[in-house]
């Protein structure tokens, strides 16, 4: 992959990147088809909140994103529910899953269509700078109130289905046809602009 494809990927995922909450309740046999690492895709339209409280289900979806599309400017009881959309066939990073007790946060990192080798093969500083935040939101979270207006029947209909896999466990997207390469651990530095591959240096960014 050239330098210049490179950087603009990692700006495009990385850059105005936000954190998005979607609860669900999901059955074990569910929830066991998420593996760090993997690549998911969900075909249909993503519904989740900017808007974090206590979990409402046994699931949490806690989403990094920064192409969502805020359908507040359009609707005023979006606007109360924190609602933002992803586009449908959107792609995603199992960044971490945690559980507590019976409670599970799965971290997905939204990637754009055309990044799935290189998120498939690499893993990088950022990726696990945002998990650690993704984990302290979680503990921080999991004994808040329940935000009474995300408790809606339409709200619990928009976010029920799991993400990349119908309910019946069936995975949407099968990422063992990524194209194998060697792993890459990618360090990208943010105050000198530089980004290093397998700790060799690269080059400058931004």
């Amino acid at each position: 992959m050239k330098n210049t494809r490179l950087k603009a990927i990692y700006n495009e995922t990385f850059s105005g990147l936000k954190l998005f909450y979607r609860d669900t309740t999901l059955s074990e046999d569910l929830i066991s088809n998420y593996k760090i690492g993997k690549i998911i895709q969900e075909k249909g339209f993503t519904d989740m909140t900017s808007l974090g409280g206590g979990l409402s289900g046994n699931v949490r979806y806690l989403i990094a994103s920064a192409h969502v599309k805020d359908l507040s400017k359009f609707n005023p009881d979006s606007a109360k529910m924190g609602h933002f959309l992803l586009d449908s066939i959107a792609y995603f990073k199992v960044l971490d899953i945690q559980k507590t007790g019976n409670k599970t946060q799965i971290f997905l990192l939204n990637i754009p269509d055309n990044s799935l080798s290189l998120f498939k093969n690499s893993t990088s500083n950022l990726e696990e700078e945002i998990t650690e935040k993704a984990r302290k939101k979680f503990i921080d979270k999991i004994d808040s109130d329940l935000i009474p207006q995300l408790q809606t029947e339409d709200w619990k209909a928009r976010t029920k289905s799991p993400i990349g896999i119908d309910e019946n466990g069936k995975i949407y997207f099968d990422d063992s046809k990524i194209k194998i390469e060697l792993p890459k651990r990618i360090e990208i530095d943010t105050e000198k602009k530089t980004i290093s591959v397998n700790k060799k240096p690269w080059w400058k960014i931004w």
